[in-house]
């Protein structure tokens, strides 16, 4: 069988997992996980930070210094609920919606062109094969939850 860790750790690499900055958009670099939180407060509705933190895997503490650098940047709003002033919301600002669609863009972009180097029956091959993948992860815990002894 092929080395799965291999192949994972240079798809990681050609898709730009491990880069610092993921893009620039106005000359202003966005990192990975700024991208990745712009996609998820812009994907769902009025997000709580638990929610997005839930969503992307990842503890409230981190996230919420991640949301701050995000509001000092001025592409997110964190407002209190009205009925729990312990839950902030998320929203995006003008510009962050900018910056998401950009990114959105850039990526689709991307995506398209890697594509175009396959027929019709290998997209839909590899396609079907990462929905199978992610349906399969979803139900699998986290690799890297091995117990210190």
């Amino acid at each position: 069988m092929e080395n799965l860790r291999e192949m994972f750790q240079i798809m990681t690499r050609r898709f730009g997992l491990l880069d610092k900055n993921c893009c620039s958009v106005g000359g202003m670099d966005i990192s990975i996980i700024h991208s990745h939180i712009l996609y998820e407060i812009d994907n769902q509705h009025n997000p709580s930070m638990q929610q997005v933190a839930d969503a992307l895997g990842t503890d409230i503490t981190t996230f919420s210094r991640q949301v701050q650098s995000l509001v000092k940047m001025n592409l997110v709003k964190k407002a209190p609920l009205p009925e729990d002033k312990r839950v902030y919301i998320l929203s995006l600002t003008t510009e962050g919606k900018f910056v998401a669609t950009t990114i959105d863009q850039q990526m689709k972009t991307y995506l398209n062109k890697v594509f175009s180097h396959m027929n019709e029956f290998e997209q839909e091959t590899v396609v079907r094969s990462i929905k199978l993948l992610n349906e399969a992860m979803a139900k699998t815990s986290n690799c890297c939850t091995i117990p210190m002894r």
